[in-house]
C-alpha cells in the first residue's frame, strides 16, 4: 500500500530517521499512518502525524510509548469533527481531546494548480508579468538543469543550493534548516523523486530549487536565490521548467507550498511570486494541526511553557 501525501511516503519517513528521529508505521484494513516522534525537554516526547488519517491505534501506541500528545493536520471541520466522535467513543484515558496546536507544522494555505492542460493554456492563465519574467529569463540565457544525468558536477550544484539557503536567510531574516538537513535530504531521498534545480547566468549558480515528484503531484520544497541576480528572473524559469518535467513524468499536479493570503509582511512577496503562476486557482486552506491529549499533566506543562517562551519572545 502507498499513501498518496509524500509526509506520509516511505521516503519521507526513512529521511527523518536518518536525521535523527524515532518513526512509527501502522498499517491494517486498508489504513496507513507514518508518526514522527519529537524530542522536548521537560515534557518528554509527542507524537506528530503529517497530513495522515486517525485511529485508535495511534491512541494505544502513544500510551505504550509514553507520547504526551499527537500532532495531526487537520484537512477541514468535517475531519475534525470525525477524530472528535472517535474519541469520544475510545475512552479509556485521561486525556480524550483534541485543542488547537499553537503553532502549524504545515502551511494552512497551499497553491495546488492543475497541469494536466497545454503548455499554452498554462502559459495563459499566468499573470501577465510571470510569463513575462520566464520570457525574460530565457532571453538573459538562464540556463535550467533539473536532473542529476545533466549536471556535470553534483556536489557543486548542491554546495552552490547551501551557499544560497544561507544568502537568503540573511536577506530575509528567514530561519532555514540546518545545512546537514539538505545533505541528508538529497542523499536519502531517492534522485527519481527529489529534484535540486539549478539555474546558471554567466556561469555561476544564482539560484536553486528542491522539487519532489511523487504519486500524481510534483511538490515545490525549498528554494534560495542570490538578491544580486534577480533582475534576470531566474526562479520564474526554475519554476516552469519543474513544471513541465512535471508534466512530462505524468503528474497532475504542481504543488506550490505555502502561501498567506492576506500578509502583508514576510510571506507577501513569496505569495505573490507563486499566486502569479495561475490566476484561475485558489488556494487550498486547511484547518492546521491539532493536537490530541494524551497526558493532560505533561501537555499542560508543555503549553505553559510555550507561553513562557513567547512571553521571553
Amino acid at each position: 500500500m502507498k499513501n498518496k501525501e509524500f509526509l506520509q511516503s516511505e521516503e519521507w519517513r526513512k529521511f527523518q530517521e536518518v536525521t535523527g528521529k524515532r518513526t512509527f508505521h501502522i498499517e491494517h484494513d486498508g489504513f496507513w499512518v507514518n508518526i514522527v516522534e519529537h524530542k522536548l525537554p521537560i515534557v518528554s516526547r509527542y507524537f506528530y502525524v503529517p497530513r495522515g488519517d486517525f485511529s485508535e491505534d495511534l491512541i494505544n501506541l502513544a500510551k505504550k510509548e509514553k507520547a504526551g500528545w499527537i500532532r495531526v493536520d487537520v484537512e477541514n471541520e468535517e475531519n475534525l469533527k470525525s477524530i472528535e466522535k472517535s474519541l469520544s467513543a475510545i475512552g479509556g484515558f485521561r486525556g480524550g481531546k483534541i485543542v488547537k496546536a499553537p503553532h502549524d507544522m504545515q502551511p494552512k494555505e497551499i497553491f495546488l494548480i492543475d497541469i494536466t492542460k497545454l503548455e499554452k493554456e498554462l502559459l495563459n492563465e499566468m499573470k501577465p508579468k510571470t510569463r513575462y519574467n520566464i520570457k525574460l529569463a530565457e532571453k538573459k540565457n538562464v540556463k535550467v538543469t533539473g536532473h542529476w544525468s545533466l549536471v556535470t558536477d553534483k556536489n557543486k550544484c548542491v554546495n552552490e543550493f547551501l551557499r544560497l539557503v544561507k544568502v537568503t536567510a540573511e536577506r530575509k531574516g528567514v530561519k532555514f534548516h540546518p545545512e546537514n538537513y539538505y545533505r541528508k535530504m538529497i542523499e536519502t531521498i531517492d534522485s527519481d523523486i527529489l529534484s535540486l534545480y539549478c539555474a546558471e547566468y554567466n556561469n555561476k549558480v544564482i539560484a536553486a530549487n528542491l522539487v519532489v515528484f511523487y504519486g500524481d503531484t510534483a511538490i515545490y520544497l525549498h528554494g534560495a536565490t542570490d538578491d544580486e541576480y534577480r533582475n534576470v528572473m531566474a526562479p520564474y524559469l526554475l519554476q516552469w521548467q519543474a513544471i513541465l518535467d512535471a508534466k512530462q513524468k505524468g503528474c497532475k499536479f504542481y504543488d506550490f507550498g505555502g502561501v498567506k493570503i492576506g500578509d502583508k509582511n514576510n510571506w507577501s512577496g513569496i505569495t505573490k511570486f507563486k499566486l502569479g503562476f495561475s490566476q484561475v486557482t485558489k488556494p487550498i486552506e486547511f484547518l492546521g494541526s491539532y493536537d490530541i491529549v494524551v497526558s493532560l499533566v505533561r501537555y499542560r506543562v508543555y503549553r505553559i511553557m510555550q507561553k513562557v517562551k513567547s512571553f521571553v519572545r
